[in-house]
């Protein structure tokens, strides 16, 4: 299987070629394997890659082309989808049910990604079946160009935290439990990078400036980060510079990543770096530790406290999260340089999630439609015009009057080049954290109660933050605007991971009538093809 797969890695690479271009390639070989793990002191099934639980993490520069081919030696399907690569023009590589046939036990699939017009910090993880409550996912840094000047010093140490709460349960018990349509039980710890309390130790010299990349790859809960005696000067999330405001803690909801700069000014000592829950009633914490290298103490005290329960101060630093306009981005012209605050957009959607009781199950909606896998992957369903597979407007673009749910494999239609305002509306009493696969978008506004267009009157049109992952808060709302600049088909979805198995997610299509290399490309030579779509051919990358 392995020389076969690296005669067809080179077929591939001369096919795309004259797509990609001579922007350097990166290649990396993953098994993905079962493992014992005790990350909160108990065995249990993990997901490993080559053997490494969190994953091996990924550097690449902007405009890299990274192929990573994945063995799967599990004994059920697997994907892995990248949290926050827009895969430009390319919705095949992206990982997720609706655009990609799971690559089935023993077989494998060579994912080809180019990093296009991107910087910053990001994460991969497993998108099918709970995995992602086993393991399998690691960071990915995409860097600067050497050319492209960065607003801060370069950093003397470059460190990624993986943070997220944790089950001692097994992913497949936890599913047992979602598909029998029950809650789940709340989760018994956090990790930071895959261990619990005291597990992690960074190294730091005296008066030396440290970036901390901090990604929350939790299943269920919002995290507070901080370090004790120290404060964080933010530079970057989720691929945009932001004005580097400085904070004594961060909030890091469900699938946010954040870049922060630490100067090691304090005492020769051991600090805490602590992680807590945040919003919950019981309060999950683990600590790692900052070791300053002449130290001769170790840390000391509890660990400090954080916030909890109070989102008036969680609305307000989210607030203060803005773009740094005079920054470059992926390329030399100023960040600022694209006015979104001036273009109207062309109309507005309105998501709404819930949590319905669909066939004497509990299930998760937007909109009313709680979404179900086809048997064929939407992506491939359009491409070959299969009928049967989904609907366009099988889910409403606005949240229909009642309290009926269904289910459907739910897809919106959108047009290539539009310019529009989503609204995400939350009634319910939690948090909720939403991913738009393929794009970065501009927070322009939330607040708490029922949006209306009044609401327009208090959006940020000048410097809000671009990012792929934004939070709701509790019977509140969260404006975004965003450039329909990428066809495909794009997963939106809850970052919840047991909402959006349930069925908090839907597809956003966003077409064009044209069949030019130069908006979209075909599906790539090796993809894998399952369903109705099995036994068809594609088209040369």
């Amino acid at each position: 299987m392995r020389d076969s797969c690296k005669v067809s890695i080179v077929l591939l690479l001369v096919l795309i070629n004259g797509v990609f271009g001579d922007n350097p390639y990166r290649f990396f070989t993953w098994k993905i394997t079962y493992g014992d793990i005790y990350p909160l002191g108990v065995k249990q099934q993990g997901i490993l890659i080559n053997g490494q639980f969190p994953g091996p993490h990924i550097d690449a520069v902007t405009n890299d082309n990274i192929i990573i081919s994945v063995f799967n030696y599990l004994r059920e399907p697997f994907l892995i989808s990248w949290n926050g690569i827009q895969q430009r023009k390319n919705s095949y590589q992206d990982g997720v049910i609706g655009t990609t046939c799971p690559i089935p036990p023993g077989k494998n699939f060579t994912y080809i990604i180019q990093v296009k017009d991107q910087i910053g910090s990001f994460y991969y993880f497993p998108s099918l079946a709970f995995h992602k409550a086993a393991g399998a996912f690691g960071a990915i840094r995409v860097w600067s160009r050497p050319r492209i000047p960065v607003p801060f010093p370069s950093p003397d140490g470059d460190f990624w935290l993986l943070a997220g709460d944790w089950y001692k349960t097994n992913h497949y018990v936890l599913r047992r439990l979602l598909d029998a349509g029950r809650n789940l039980p709340f989760p018994d710890g956090v990790l930071i990078n895959g261990r619990g309390w005291g597990g992690n130790t960074f190294t730091v010299q005296p008066g030396k400036t440290y970036r901390f990349r901090i990604s929350n790859v939790g299943t269920a809960t919002s995290l507070n980060f901080r370090i004790q005696g120290h404060t964080m000067k933010l530079v970057e999330v989720e691929g945009s510079h932001t004005i580097q405001n400085i904070y004594t803690s961060l909030d890091v909801h469900l699938g946010q990543s954040y870049s922060v700069l630490v100067t090691a000014n304090q005492a020769p000592q051991d600090y805490y770096i602590v992680v807590s829950s945040r919003f919950t009633r019981k309060v999950l914490t683990t600590t790692s530790i900052l070791h300053y290298s002449n130290s001769r103490r170790g840390v000391s005290g509890p660990a400090p406290f954080g916030p909890t329960l109070n989102i008036a101060s969680s609305l307000f630093q989210a607030r203060t999260i803005k773009r740094n306009l005079t920054a470059s981005g992926p390329r030399p012209n100023p960040q600022g340089s694209y006015h979104y605050g001036l273009i109207k957009p062309a109309r507005t959607i309105m998501l709404a999630n819930s949590a319905p009781w669909i066939n004497g199950k509990q299930r998760y909606a937007v909109n009313g439609a709680s979404f179900i896998a086809p048997d064929t992957p939407l992506k491939l369903a359009d491409y070959f015009k299969i009928p049967g597979v989904f609907n366009l407007g099988s889910i409403p673009t606005n949240p229909p009057g009642g309290n009926g749910a269904y289910l459907t494999s739910s897809v919106m239609a959108a047009n290539f080049r539009e310019f529009i305002e989503i609204v995400f509306q939350n009634w319910e009493n939690s948090v909720q954290s939403w991913h738009i696969s393929g794009y970065s978008f501009f927070v322009v506004g939330m607040d708490g109660g029922q949006w209306t267009q009044g609401s327009r009157s208090k959006y940020n049109l000048r410097d809000a933050v671009s990012r792929s992952t934004v939070q709701v808060y509790p019977r509140a709302w969260t404006a975004i605007y965003i450039a329909l600049d990428n066809v495909g088909m794009w997963n939106i979805r809850s970052e919840n991971w047991a909402r959006q198995y349930l069925g908090q997610q839907f597809y956003l299509r966003v077409y064009t009538s044209s069949t030019s290399y130069r908006d979209e490309y075909p599906p790539p030579k090796n993809a894998l093809l399952c369903g109705r779509a099995r036994g068809r051919h594609t088209r040369p990358f």
